[in-house]
């Protein structure tokens, strides 16, 4: 799977982006049909408390899915948008798999 990082008023972080990988992997490993991901790190300037935000576009076969959030740190942010697309992810392979039988 390809992994592309894109950062909005917030500099490059290795940290950020290990952790967002780590979570990645684990998609495809349970969802072996991911092709590619873009994830993007953002940070709000009016919003003060949940600021940090996330959001990732996995590429797939059929329409890419989308998920973002917005926390207070961007590890929460994270996870609750891998939350977020592991609901899609279940619907979709669901799909996939009744439109091969």
């Amino acid at each position: 799977m390809k992994t592309v990082f894109e950062y909005q008023r917030v500099g490059s972080n290795n940290y950020l982006k290990s952790f967002a990988l780590e979570k990645l992997e684990k998609l495809v490993t349970k969802y072996p049909f991911i092709i590619r991901a873009d994830v993007f790190f953002k940070q709000e300037v009016k919003n003060i408390g949940k600021g940090k935000m996330c959001g990732i576009r996995l590429s797939l076969p059929g329409p890419r899915i989308y998920a973002s959030s917005g926390e207070m740190s961007f590890e929460n942010a994270i996870n609750n948008t891998i939350d977020d697309l592991k609901d899609q992810l279940g619907r979709r392979k669901v799909k996939l798999y009744k439109s091969i039988k």
